[in-house]
């Protein structure tokens, strides 16, 4: 009897006991709760910074305007100039003082940085070298036109070069010589069509610092007067020189004279015999390359 009251009394109280949620329930409030936050804190933050006001100029603007003038100043302030020369910059390499304008086909010199030290603008299509070309670079030391088609150049292209040192116009079309500047060292002037008239008497006397002089594969009918003595290297090899003098090497007025600095003289190629004129080359070290019989 005992065992039975207790059994009812249990099977009594067990249904005033809260049943435990489902857990599947708690999931999808889990889920929309994360999604609410991370699809809703985005655009709040966007909203925000749109917004959001820049105080500029004692004026209050949006960030998109912002941005929108800073753009525009920085376009303002950095206007394209001549020193720039962007496009000349774009079509050669420009690197340290040095312009490399070679192989592109350019038919005129290209405006040049005032900085520019050296140029090369070697096998090009260029005809003619103008006087303004160059007129306001004073920097320049070294020049390269080998390879073009100059068939002109302008009086005093190079006047105002006091420190060009090194001057190439081999492989040209050049009929006569420009006057140079006066600190050359050397001087390319080979394969072009340069003939006797072409050079004036005195264009090398004043270049006494000139050591290298190349006129090599030319129409020269004699040798270039008045040499300076500082001449250390001579080409005038393959032309159509047919006659030397005691004076052109060397002084007839004085037998102790000595050129002590040429170290190479080549004629090779000139219908010239150098046997004939042995006096022309008592001041010199060494015989010039040639024919002798």
């Amino acid at each position: 009897m005992e065992t039975l009251q207790a059994t009812i009394f249990l099977f009594v109280f067990v249904p005033w006991v809260n049943p435990a949620p489902p857990l599947q329930q708690e999931s999808p409030q889990s889920d929309d709760y994360d999604t609410d936050v991370s699809m809703g804190s985005l655009p709040q933050q966007d909203y925000e910074m749109q917004s959001k006001d820049i105080r500029k100029d004692g004026t209050n603007v949006s960030l998109d305007t912002s941005l929108r003038l800073k753009r525009d100043d920085t376009q303002l302030d950095v206007p394209p100039t001549k020193d720039t020369n962007l496009p000349t910059c774009l079509l050669c390499v420009c690197l340290s003082g040095s312009v490399y304008c070679e192989e592109i086909d350019i038919e005129a010199v290209p405006p040049l940085p005032k900085e520019t030290a050296y140029l090369y603008a070697r096998f090009n299509k260029i005809k003619r070298i103008a006087a303004s070309d160059f007129a306001d670079i004073t920097t320049l030391r070294r020049i390269d036109f080998s390879g073009n088609r100059i068939e002109e150049i302008e009086d005093g292209a190079f006047s105002k070069l006091l420190l060009l040192e090194e001057l190439s116009l081999a492989e040209n079309r050049l009929i006569k010589l420009p006057v140079l500047p006066p600190k050359l060292t050397t001087f390319n002037a080979n394969q072009n069509r340069i003939k006797s008239r072409g050079i004036k008497a005195n264009a090398f006397k004043k270049l006494t610092n000139l050591a290298y002089l190349y006129l090599g594969h030319n129409a020269l009918e004699s040798v270039p007067l008045n040499l300076p003595e500082s001449l250390r290297i001579l080409h005038l090899q393959y032309n159509n020189i047919t006659t030397i003098t005691d004076d052109t090497f060397c002084k007839s007025n004085n037998t102790r004279y000595i050129r002590t600095r040429m170290d190479e003289i080549r004629m090779e190629g000139n219908p010239i015999v150098l046997a004939k004129h042995v006096n022309a080359f008592s001041c010199l070290r060494m015989l010039p390359v040639g024919t002798y019989y």
